[in-house]
């Protein structure tokens, strides 16, 4: 079989061609020497096996048998050209070790992986704040909404039953709260400390996780229209404070306390920090519940902008319309996020403190655009509200055109019968 100048040969036929290249055939087909060196130097370089061209080039009298003489089943006697054999497999040898370094070299290299990229926060405005140093002495304060109210009488009587003890120091102008004190705080330093808000909402200041716990068992006995627990945990509030030198201040989210205040002006300060925190979370479950009321109406824009039919009862549009009254109520009416209480009118200290907490916790902004999410779900009620009336008003009228009609065949009928 003839090979071509530019035709490659697997790794067995090198070496059967390798091994034959050492005999002399009787036969060359037409080949002369010069044209098999010729040819021999094309493929060298053409070919992606030296070490099969360095073989060939060595024995200049290797001829290439043809297809006659390949194909007819004659006996040569010849003898094994070894030297050229072991030299093959040397190079072999070499090669193969080469291409084995140039593997491992390659596993050598440090593999670089690429960075994990950062969980979703709940918050994504906080996202930004500086990375502080960590420190031992940071305590934590974390804020949970339970509840629609408390009945914090029969709490405090519950919670002192248990071993807490009530904190009677507040002011009487601090109403609507309750505050109860830790025999084993988390840390050192600090007494804990547990304020429970009539609107629903409990802040502990340096509690254990065991004790947070067990206080939270206790609390579902004494709550009016309870939320649900994911939602409980997922929607709170968590700042770390420290006790240090100077004035009590909220500094890059950490909330730093004097530490020389006395017991009583630590707890109105802790009060402040509180009532902020209080309203944070209130609203982050009335923002919940706004969202989950969104997703219940928004096929209805849909539907409306493809032409179909609105699957909604008269009843089903006035209980939404309901809810929204519901809501707005409780934002604007019956709670503190659009003035300042009035406790921190004559405490210019304290009212600082919860003015740049609500500031930190994003509160007016938060509820602004609560105000414009309900006024756009009032605007899509009411215009449901006006589509189902037209329609009972049409359904209206086509009654009153059917009964006239029947009541003039009435007439005719009578008349025609009078004339015959």
């Amino acid at each position: 079989m003839l090979l071509g100048p530019r035709m490659l040969l697997g790794p067995r036929k090198l070496a059967r061609f390798a091994h034959r290249s050492s005999v002399r055939p009787r036969a060359i087909g037409g080949w002369n020497k010069s044209q098999v060196l010729r040819m021999n130097q094309k493929m060298s370089n053409t070919n992606v096996f030296p070490a099969f061209n360095a073989v060939r080039c060595q024995d200049e009298e290797a001829h290439l048998p043809t297809k006659n003489s390949v194909s007819t089943h004659r006996k040569v006697t010849h003898k094994p050209n070894l030297l050229g054999s072991k030299w093959f497999i040397k190079i072999l040898k070499r090669h193969s070790s080469s291409v084995s370094t140039e593997a491992v070299s390659k596993q050598d290299f440090p593999q670089i992986k690429r960075p994990l990229k950062a969980s979703r926060t709940r918050q994504p405005s906080r996202t930004n704040l500086p990375v502080l140093p960590v420190n031992e002495d940071l305590m934590q304060c974390t804020a949970f909404a339970t509840a629609d109210e408390y009945h914090l009488g029969s709490l405090s009587q519950d919670l002192t039953s248990h071993g807490y003890v009530e904190v009677t120091s507040l002011p009487r102008d601090a109403a609507n709260i309750l505050v109860m004190g830790v025999e084993n705080s988390a840390k050192e330093g600090d007494p804990g400390t547990i304020f429970f808000f009539r609107e629903g909402a409990a802040v502990f200041w340096n509690v254990k996780d065991q004790t947070m716990k067990h206080v939270m068992q206790v609390l579902e006995k004494h709550e009016i229209q309870p939320y649900e627990i994911a939602l409980v945990h997922w929607e709170n509030e968590e700042l770390n404070y420290t006790k240090t030198e100077g004035q009590s201040k909220l500094h890059r989210g950490e909330i730093r306390l004097n530490s020389e205040l006395d017991l009583d002006d630590a707890i109105l300060e802790k009060f402040a920090f509180s009532n902020a925190l209080c309203l944070s979370v209130k609203l982050a479950i009335w923002e919940a519940s706004l969202d989950k009321f969104v997703e219940s109406i928004q096929s209805i824009p849909e539907a409306l902008k493809a032409g179909k039919k609105v699957k909604l009862s008269h009843e089903e549009v006035m209980q939404k319309m309901g809810e929204l009254f519901a809501l707005r109520h409780r934002i604007n009416l019956s709670s503190d996020f659009l003035i300042t209480p009035d406790f921190y009118w004559d405490r210019e200290n304290l009212e600082e403190l919860y003015d740049k907490t609500c500031r930190f916790l994003s509160i007016t902004r938060r509820v602004k655009v609560m105000n414009e999410k309900l006024q756009h779900c009032m605007e899509l009620t009411d215009l449901m509200r006006n589509h189902l009336n037209e329609k009972r008003a049409l359904r209206l009228e086509w009654m009153i055109v059917i009964l006239i009609t029947i009541e003039v065949l009435f007439e005719l009928g009578r008349v025609f019968f009078l004339i015959k």
